[in-house]
């Protein structure tokens, strides 16, 4: 495993390059109505990317067809976005990455479609916290495994299972870099934490059970025994201290 140490010029770049990709999605998050095909928010995707001046990471990676993936209410990640309509009460993943000056950023969350319910309202939360309880955790001297097992501890305890079969990863002139990131496992495995390593943590976190099945596209990935679930992302920098979100934009 080669884990790559960006120096202060290298993370100065991904900075800028996280705040656009986090602007990004949050035109396309301020954009989700009932009623809309997900086909539009990729469009609206392909526009922002030009606006910004930015390449997508996703479109062509390993034949990926669209600049975003948006799966919904059973979907986990890489829902293919097309002629599906979003419906009042959906949830909605949206993940989203780009390249700007050579470096990427990669971001996602989950979003209500209109008035969603109760239960629906609390898998949100519940990701959302357990990607905080991620990234407080992710502290130059620690061990990697830190940040997996406090995701797992945050949303095993509010009765949700993570999913296993897929991870966050590292990040930075390539979209996926070392190390891969479980969203499970003990606070004490994995490679030190250290200043310089920038990484995306991204739960995905089931109202059921945790494993997971291919859609026929062989691209979308669903829960297995149909249950909602939910999908947060920040790419972050390990610092000397506090862990730098360099796309909370997408939150302000």
């Amino acid at each position: 495993m080669t884990i790559i140490i960006k120096n202060e010029e290298e993370i100065a770049a991904m900075r800028q390059t996280g705040r656009i990709v986090a602007m990004i999605l949050k035109t396309i998050i301020a954009n989700i109505r009932p009623g809309m095909k997900t086909k539009e928010l990729d469009t609206i995707a392909a526009r922002e990317l030009e606006k910004h001046g930015v390449r997508s990471s996703f479109k062509g990676y390993r034949g990926f067809p669209a600049n975003l993936c948006v799966s919904v209410n059973d979907e986990i990640v890489h829902g293919i976005p097309g002629k599906r309509v979003l419906r009042e009460g959906d949830i909605v993943s949206l993940d989203f990455g780009a390249i700007y000056d050579g470096f990427q950023g990669d971001v996602a969350a989950t979003v209500g479609v209109g008035r969603i319910g109760k239960k629906a309202e609390a898998l949100i939360e519940t990701t959302r916290g357990a990607l905080a309880a991620g990234i407080a955790a992710a502290r130059a001297g620690a061990r990697l495994g830190s940040i997996s097992h406090a995701i797992q501890d945050y949303a095993e305890a509010k009765g949700y299972s993570v999913v296993r079969e897929y991870t966050g990863h590292g990040i930075g002139r390539d979209m996926h870099e070392e190390p891969q990131i479980p969203n499970f496992g003990p606070a004490d495995s994995g490679p030190v934490l250290k200043k310089g390593m920038t990484l995306a943590l991204e739960p995905m976190v089931n109202a059921g059970d945790w494993r997971t099945r291919v859609g026929d596209d062989q691209w979308t990935v669903l829960t297995a025994d149909g249950s909602l679930s939910a999908h947060f992302e920040h790419t972050i920098a390990i610092t000397d201290g506090e862990p730098e979100v360099l796309t909370r934009e997408v939150y302000a």
